[in-house]
C-alpha cells in the first residue's frame, strides 16, 4: 500500500491497483463438520465513512456470507487492519479460536456479543429508536439503516481493535444529522448499558466426542450433541446389529434428538472386532455471535467476521465408534471443549502412515550387520592373497 490512496471499507482495504480474486464455490463442509461460506462481493449493506482519527477512510458495511448451501448470512467484520479476501471459505470457529492472540477481541468478546444482539440488524431501526426514545434520544427525521450500520459496526470495532470516533468529526462527510444519530446510537452500545453476553453462541451442530472406543458388549459413548437446530436426520455406517441408541439401550430416532441429548453406539457381544460411525443434520440459524475465520489464515491472512442476523441453513456432523472382545468398556478421552462445545483441536497423536515406528531401527541394523560382515571378507580375501 504504499504510496497508494486507500479507502478501507468495513475493513476492506481496497487499493488503486485491481487485484485478481479467484471465485471458486466454497466446498460443502469444514471437516469437522463447521459451516462455511464465502463472502459475496458488493452485496453487503453500507454505511458512512468514519473519523477515527487517521489518514484511512473506514466505511462500515453489513456484509453478506453465502454459505456452502446457498443460505446467507449477515456479517460484521473484526480485524480492521486486516484485508478481506472473497477467493478463500470462511469457517465457522469458536471464539478461543480468533487468530489474533493479542487482539482486544479476546477480552471484550462478550462486549462485542451485546452490541450484535442489541444493534442492528438484530434489533430493527424502529425497535432502536423506541428503545432509545425511553431515554430522551431522538433521532434527526428518524434512524435510518445507513446510519444503524456505521453504528453498529464502530461499537464492534470499539471493542475488537479498540477504535474510537473523532467526535468533534465522527463522519467524514461531516453530516451533522447523520453524526448526531450514529453518535446517539454508538454511544449506547458502548456505554453503561452493556453489560456483555458472557455465554457464547451454541454451534450450529456438535458432537463430542469426535471418536470414542469401547468393548463389544457395551454402549460406547456417551456422544453429546450441542445444537441451536432441529435434528432433521440421522444416518449410520454401523455393521448389521449395531445401533445408535439412547441411555437406556432404546434406538434412537431423529426427531428424539435435541441439544444436550447424549447417544451411544450399542454393540452387541459377539460383534467382530471394527468402527463404525454416524451422522447428523440440523436445520437451523446461526447464532448471532458465532466466529468465522478464514480457511487460510495461517498462510494468507482474511479479515475475521461475525455473524450478526442468518436464514435458516443445513449442517451436518459425524462422529466414529471402535470396539474390541474383551475387557472392560473405555471412552477415550474428548478433546478439549469451548464454552459453545466444539473441540478446540490439538493433541499430540502421531499420524498413522502404515509404517512401523520401529521399522527404521530393523532396518538400520540390518544394514549395520551387512557392513560390518562386508569388512570381515573383504579383510579375510586381503590376508588370504
Amino acid at each position: 500500500m504504499h504510496g497508494r490512496s486507500v479507502l478501507v471499507r468495513g475493513g476492506i482495504a481496497v487499493a488503486t491497483a485491481a487485484v485478481a480474486l479467484t471465485m471458486a464455490a466454497p466446498a460443502a463442509l469444514a471437516e469437522d463438520g463447521a459451516a462455511r461460506g464465502r463472502v459475496v462481493e458488493k452485496a453487503g449493506e453500507r454505511g458512512y465513512s468514519v473519523n477515527f482519527g487517521d489518514p484511512k477512510h473506514y466505511v462500515p458495511e453489513l456484509f453478506e456470507l453465502k454459505l456452502s448451501d446457498g443460505s446467507k448470512l449477515k456479517m460484521y467484520c473484526v480485524q480492521i487492519e486486516v484485508n478481506m479476501r472473497t477467493d478463500q471459505d470462511m469457517i465457522e470457529r469458536p471464539w478461543n479460536k480468533y487468530p489474533d492472540a493479542s487482539s482486544p477481541f479476546n477480552k471484550n468478546n462478550a462486549k462485542i456479543n451485546w452490541v450484535l444482539h442489541h444493534g442492528y440488524p438484530a434489533v430493527g431501526v424502529k425497535a432502536i429508536e423506541g428503545a432509545l426514545g425511553k431515554n430522551g434520544v431522538k433521532f434527526n427525521e428518524g434512524l435510518s439503516a445507513g446510519e444503524a450500520v456505521t453504528a453498529t459496526q464502530a461499537a464492534v470495532w470499539h471493542f475488537s481493535d479498540g477504535k474510537d470516533f473523532d467526535r468533534e468529526k465522527p463522519l467524514m462527510d461531516g453530516n451533522p444529522a447523520a453524526s448526531a444519530d450514529v453518535l446517539a446510537l454508538y454511544d449506547y452500545l458502548v456505554g453503561k448499558e452493556n453489560v456483555g453476553i458472557s455465554a457464547q453462541p451454541k454451534p450450529t451442530l456438535d458432537i463430542g466426542p469426535a471418536k470414542a472406543s469401547g468393548a463389544t458388549g457395551s454402549k460406547i459413548g456417551p456422544f453429546s450433541v450441542a445444537t441451536t437446530g432441529d435434528i432433521t436426520e440421522l444416518t449410520s455406517k454401523l455393521p448389521e446389529g449395531v445401533k445408535v441408541v439412547d441411555a437406556d439401550g432404546k434406538e434412537i430416532k431423529a426427531s428424539a434428538i435435541k441439544d444436550g441429548t447424549k447417544v451411544f453406539v450399542d454393540v452387541p457381544k459377539d460383534t467382530k472386532d471394527g468402527e463404525g460411525s454416524f451422522s447428523l443434520k440440523v436445520s437451523g440459524h446461526l447464532d448471532t455471535g458465532r466466529l468465522f475465520v478464514g480457511e487460510n489464515y495461517a498462510k494468507v491472512p482474511a479479515q475475521s467476521l461475525i455473524v450478526a442476523d442468518s436464514e435458516k441453513t443445513s449442517v451436518s456432523a459425524n462422529a466414529t465408534a471402535s470396539w474390541k472382545q474383551g475387557g472392560a468398556p473405555v471412552t477415550e478421552t474428548p478433546a478439549p471443549t469451548t464454552p459453545g462445545g466444539a473441540e478446540s483441536g490439538g493433541g499430540n497423536e502421531l499420524a498413522n502412515t502404515g509404517a512401523s515406528a520401529t521399522m527404521p531401527l530393523v532396518i538400520g541394523g540390518a544394514l549395520l550387520g551387512a557392513g560390518v560382515l562386508m569388512v570381515l571378507l573383504v579383510r579375510r580375501r586381503r590376508s588370504e592373497a
